[in-house]
Order: structure tokens, then C-alpha cells, then sequence
């Protein structure tokens, strides 16, 4: 039975690598590709008409709403990058200067037909399609071609929804917050013992490369929030993106107040020396703290992306336990500093920003906290959707295009009949 079951969870783990959002986005890619070239053959005369298949290629790698907002910008770009390419391939052909000349040309046409962030893509697809022109290839055969190729990478886009990159934008939310608990981990071992200042040094620098990594979440973010918007097989794809994105900015703020903590413990450690930091008792309580604290924010994660209720229940539970802890830790630890400042108030104020920056973190954690925020968001995305939706009215009105409302228009069909 034991066997049964774990090839059942291996059968299952295999399937779930098959929907991965990776491997969905290869199979509609090769799948646009190859239908743009079938069409091709049929109705360009070249007998190998690979501008199709390459144009469908660069036309579906993005989502839905992508696709929608800027199709026009990314399918101006191929089209103004085959069209350089063809004319280079019947006047001069492929040679290094050429191609060196042909990336200068693309670069600066591109400025000129404003395709904004697609520049680089006229580059691009001139360098491609000139590799498979020939000096005395038809250019209406590869305009055709390219035509097809974004009609067929649209219609991809449209009538396949691209894949969600939810979990994706999860797991770096997940792993951000990992990669936090473990800096406070080490930030708390040092501040219990007798660390030198080099050490302290190191974490600060630590603390400022998880700046690095945050650019890294939101890039994926960003894209997880395009794959929501106008997904047909997303319900709720506002909800999502604001609870994620507001997930993603409480974390931020707790990695600035970790590395402003960071400085402010490097200080301490410089003013003291080779001394101790803080005196064995408080140490080993701040060195609690951060470790609740750093547990606290890997629960907030788990919370913030995890979308089944009974899990995000108890994930919020968990939460709620392990800041009631870390608040009474922090009591005990504003003590104790209390107690040290009255022994010996050299360093006050350092002791003062390191209970401030510990209380700013526990605040951004608070439940009640994040529920105001979340609150505030819905209702600041629903008044621009309002805005939006007051902006066609009326420029339906200034067009002259008034909708009866559904009962006075069926009042008026009933008495034309």
C-alpha cells in the first residue's frame, strides 16, 4: 500500500512539473511557431519561410494583458526589424560590417517608429531574420511571413490564455523572507558574543545586497501581475496582485529597517570595541528576538501567498502567536537596555534605535496593520477603476453614442412590434 501511494505522489509530482508555467510557456511557443510556419508555407512562395515561425516566436512571449497594451509597439518592432533586414540582405547581404552597420540602422529606426522599451527587439529580429535571408529572397514573401507570424502569435495569446506566474511570484516572496530570517539569525549570534567589528561590517554589507534581491522579487511580481490581468482563467486577479504586492512592500520595509539595525549594531560595535556589544543577558534576549522576529516574518509570507483559506487561517494564527512572543521579548529587552543606559548612558542613543527599529519591524508585521493596508489599496483600486469607467462615459458622450438603459430599450422594442 506504501508503495502505491508514493508512486501515486511521484506520478503526481511528474504532472505537476508538466503544468509548470515554464514548461506551459515552451509548449505554446513552439506550438505558435509551428503553426505560423505551416501557414507560411502555404502562402508564402520561399520555400522555407522561417520569418513566420520567428516573428510568432518573439510575438508570444509575453501575457495576455501584455499583449493587449503593447502588441502594437512589440509587432511594429519585428515588422521594422524584418524589413531593415530584408533590405540589407538584397543590397549587401551577411558580413561583419553588415552586421555591425545593420544593428546601428535598427537602433536608430527604432528611436524613429517609437516602439519605447522594443528598441533593442528591432535589433534583434533584423539580426535573426538576416540570418536565414539571402541576397535575391522576395521581401513581400517575408513581409507575408511576418504578418503571419504576429497574427498567429496573437491569436496565441488570445485564445490560449498565457500561464499564471502566481507561484512563481510566491516562491521568491517565500525565499526573500528565508533569506531575511537568516541574516537576523547571524545579526543575533553576533550581537550576543564578542563579534568583531570586520563581522559586523559583513552583515551590514549582507543587509544592503538583500536590495539586490528584492529587485529581483518585484521583477517577478511584475510579471505575475501581468499573467492575473485579463486571464479569463483568473477570478479575483485584483485581489491577488494587491495582496501580493502589498505582501512584497512589507517586506521591503522590514529589509530597510534590518539594514538600518545592521548599521546601527556596526556603530555599536565600533564604539565598543573589543568589548561587548551588550552585556551577556541582553545579547542573548536580542538574540531571541530576532529570532522570533525573523520567524515571524517567514509565517508572514507563507501568509501573504498562501491562497486556500483553512491554510491562510492557520498561517495567520501562526502569525499572531509568534508576534504576541516576540512583543513580550521585546519588553524584556527595553528593560534591559533601560538598565544599561541607567549604568552607563555613553551609547544611548544607539540603544534607543536599536529597540525603535525592532518595534518598526513588528509594527509592519501587525495583522491589524496589514489589514488597514490591504483595505486601503482595494479602495484605492477601486477609484481608479471608477475614474476610468466616469472617463469613457463621457467620452462616449462628447462621440454621441448614448446606451438606453436595457428596460426602456425593451419598452421600445415592444412597442416598434
Amino acid at each position: 500500500m506504501r508503495d502505491v501511494r508514493d508512486a501515486w505522489a511521484a506520478a503526481t509530482a511528474q504532472v505537476g512539473k508538466w503544468r509548470q508555467p515554464v514548461v506551459v510557456q515552451s509548449v505554446r511557443s513552439t506550438a505558435a511557431a509551428t503553426v505560423a510556419y505551416v501557414i507560411a508555407l502555404h502562402l508564402s512562395p520561399e520555400p522555407a519561410p522561417l520569418t513566420a515561425p520567428l516573428t510568432a516566436l518573439l510575438v508570444v512571449q509575453v501575457t495576455l494583458y501584455a499583449t493587449l497594451t503593447t502588441s502594437w509597439r512589440r509587432v511594429n518592432s519585428v515588422v521594422t526589424g524584418v524589413v531593415i533586414a530584408i533590405g540589407f540582405s538584397v543590397l549587401v547581404g551577411l558580413t561583419w560590417w553588415s552586421l555591425g552597420l545593420i544593428i546601428l540602422a535598427s537602433l536608430a529606426v527604432g528611436h524613429l517608429v517609437r516602439v519605447s522599451e522594443f528598441v533593442p527587439e528591432v535589433a534583434i529580429s533584423a539580426m535573426l531574420v538576416l540570418g536565414v535571408t539571402r541576397v535575391g529572397d522576395t521581401a513581400w514573401a517575408r513581409v507575408v511571413e511576418t504578418l503571419i507570424g504576429a497574427v498567429v502569435g496573437l491569436g496565441t495569446n488570445v485564445l490560449f490564455a498565457p500561464p499564471v506566474w502566481v507561484s512563481e511570484a510566491a516562491e521568491s516572496i517565500e525565499d526573500l523572507a528565508r533569506r531575511i530570517r537568516q541574516l537576523m539569525l547571524r545579526i543575533g549570534e553576533e550581537a550576543a558574543g564578542r563579534a568583531p567589528i570586520e563581522e559586523a561590517t559583513a552583515r551590514l554589507y549582507e543587509a544592503r545586497r538583500l536590495d539586490h534581491d528584492i529587485v529581483q522579487v518585484d521583477a517577478a511580481l511584475r510579471q505575475a501581475e501581468d499573467s492575473l490581468k485579463l486571464n479569463p482563467r483568473v477570478r479575483e486577479g485584483l485581489l491577488y496582485r494587491i495582496v501580493l504586492r502589498t505582501g512584497l512592500d512589507t517586506l521591503e520595509i522590514c529589509t530597510v529597517v534590518l539594514r538600518v539595525l545592521a548599521r546601527t549594531l556596526a556603530d555599536f560595535a565600533k564604539a565598543r570595541d573589543l568589548q561587548r556589544w551588550l552585556e551577556p543577558e541582553t545579547g542573548a534576549v536580542l538574540e531571541q528576538l530576532l529570532s522570533e522576529i525573523g520567524n515571524a516574518i517567514v509565517s508572514f509570507a507563507v501568509l501573504v501567498t498562501t491562497d486556500v483559506s483553512r491554510s491562510a487561517e492557520n498561517a495567520e494564527s501562526r502569525l499572531a502567536a509568534e508576534l504576541t512572543t516576540a512583543a513580550a521579548t521585546r519588553d524584556k529587552l527595553a528593560q534591559l537596555l533601560l538598565e544599561e543606559i541607567q549604568r552607563d548612558a555613553s551609547q544611548w542613543q544607539l540603544r534607543g534605535a536599536i529597540l525603535t527599529e525592532v518595534n518598526r519591524i513588528l509594527d509592519e508585521l501587525d495583522i491589524e496593520h496589514r489589514s488597514r493596508r490591504l483595505f486601503e489599496e482595494l479602495d484605492r483600486s477601486t477609484r481608479e477603476q471608477r475614474e476610468r469607467r466616469s472617463r469613457l462615459t463621457r467620452l462616449r458622450q462628447r462621440m454621441g453614442v448614448v446606451r438606453l438603459p436595457r428596460r426602456n430599450h425593451r419598452a421600445s422594442s415592444g412597442r416598434s412590434t
